[in-house]
């Protein structure tokens, strides 16, 4: 999910708190000539705006050196500023204590399929006739330190548990240089790096289960970013990632045993953003996306996508209005070596969303995949999708209802062709999703 305003300028606020509370914790390694502990600190080490008595006060409430039995410090922090950044502690406090935002996010769905094998891709997608757990996901996230941030996002289901993502990113690099590394969603296109609840529909667009996989892709890796000086927002990211797993990197290595003998076994994914502020009221976000890696169909044999992506959001803020207007389109090209042979197949959807009040939206989405196409033109065996022999589209709509900020109801309908079977396939879903404790905003 690529944010025009990802950069954490809250951080330093949020950080400059997070010191001044630690110092409230009262040094575990106070130095034997320390005044006794009923005498609260001397004046020299109280912040500013504040007394000794009103400190004393502070860290009596925090619990002095420990904290239900557990002790404030393990180690003591450097009093030095490394870079000339922020110090990481108030002189004579001991180590900080990190905030952390930690959210559940339950989404739930009855429903109804005309077809004894529904084709939804999508992990998350409700899949069987009645009721569906599409996930329940602890989201996790805090500023560890002046440098860091960690972010995590923990996805509970019926059969298991799964660490969707669990990354650090860095916060004070120079030159608008920005680093991710652990495990994370790819920055591919628009729609890849975001999770059901950003979504403005229950299930995800087949494009993406078909090329990357039904978690979306994803790899345990690095990426680097960079905000251009140009006059207007354009970021450039290219990430390193494993190309392998079944849900997560469909089109590269997948579920094969392959290891990592050289760089080239890597996936490689870079991604150019754009965002022109058309005006007050109107806005435009574009993308180009590009991945190449390995795939498992024979030596050296490699897998290369290309997309690009547009979102265009209409948001009145010139006169007092409830109306949002947003028009979202990804197109992706897939380009496979295989045995004798190279595939070619088109994947994409467009769709349009209407938030007329506060409390109401509704939404219309068309999809597209064709046929894998071998070099000579005509319809190819495809190792991954054998059945996908014709092309397949699908028309979903949906209405949406907010009880709150924190609840939401949607009622979508959709119709399959899928041009191989005989006939279309009808589905009908009602979701409901519950969002509990602090989470983060949504990528614009």
């Amino acid at each position: 999910m690529s944010s025009v305003s990802r950069r954490p300028h809250g951080a330093l606020v949020v950080v400059s708190i997070a010191v001044l509370l630690s110092a409230a914790g009262a040094s575990a390694q106070e130095p034997p000539s320390s005044p006794p502990a009923d005498a609260g600190p001397p004046a020299s080490e109280v912040p500013p705006g504040l007394t000794p008595e009103e400190m004393a006060e502070i860290e009596k409430a925090f619990g002095g050196e420990t904290q239900q039995g557990v002790p404030a410090s393990t180690s003591a922090p450097p009093d030095a500023r490394p870079g000339g950044g922020l110090p990481l502690s108030i002189p004579g406090a001991g180590s900080g204590t990190n905030f952390l935002d930690l959210s559940f996010i339950l989404d739930v769905a009855a429903a109804g399929f005309s077809s004894k094998e529904p084709l939804q891709g999508g992990a998350h997608d409700p899949t069987r006739n009645g009721f569906n757990l599409q996930q329940l996901e602890l989201s996790i996230g805090s500023v560890v330190d002046p440098y860091f941030r960690f972010d995590a996002n923990i996805v509970y289901s019926q059969f298991g548990v799964e660490i969707e993502e669990a990354y650090g990113t860095t916060l004070a690099l120079p030159y608008s240089l920005q680093v991710r590394a652990g495990q994370f969603l790819t920055r591919f296109g628009r729609m890849n790096a975001t999770h059901p609840h950003a979504w403005d529909f229950v299930d995800q667009p087949f494009a993406m289960s078909r090329v990357f996989g039904a978690e979306g892709n994803r790899g345990l890796g690095v990426e680097l970013s960079w905000l251009t000086p140009l006059p207007w927002f354009v970021e450039v990211t290219g990430s390193a990632t494993d190309a392998t797993g079944e849900a997560t990197a469909r089109s590269f290595l997948g579920a094969s045993n392959d290891r990592v003998l050289s760089p080239l076994d890597l996936q490689l994914t870079g991604a150019v953003k754009q965002f022109f502020p058309l005006s007050d009221d109107l806005s435009l976000l574009w993308g180009l996306s590009a991945a190449t890696g390995p795939n498992p169909t024979g030596y050296r044999n490699r897998t290369d996508v290309y997309g690009t992506d547009l979102y265009l959001r209409y948001r009145p803020i010139t006169a007092a209005s409830d109306t949002l207007v947003t028009l979202q389109v990804e197109a992706l090209y897939r380009r496979r070596q295989v045995p004798d042979d190279v595939l070619t197949d088109y994947n994409g959807y467009a769709q349009l969303a209407w938030r007329f009040s506060q409390r109401w939206a509704t939404a219309a989405r068309y999809e597209l995949g064709t046929a894998a196409h071998g070099q000579d033109g005509e319809v190819a065996a495809d190792p991954l999708d054998p059945e996908w022999t014709k092309n397949r589209d699908r028309v979903s709509v949906n209405l949406t209802f907010w009880p709150t900020e924190f609840s939401r109801l949607r009622l979508q309908a959709a119709r399959d062709d899928a041009r191989w079977r005989d006939e279309a396939d009808y589905s009908v879903f009602l979701a409901l999703e519950l969002v509990t404790g602090a989470h983060g905003a949504h990528a614009f």
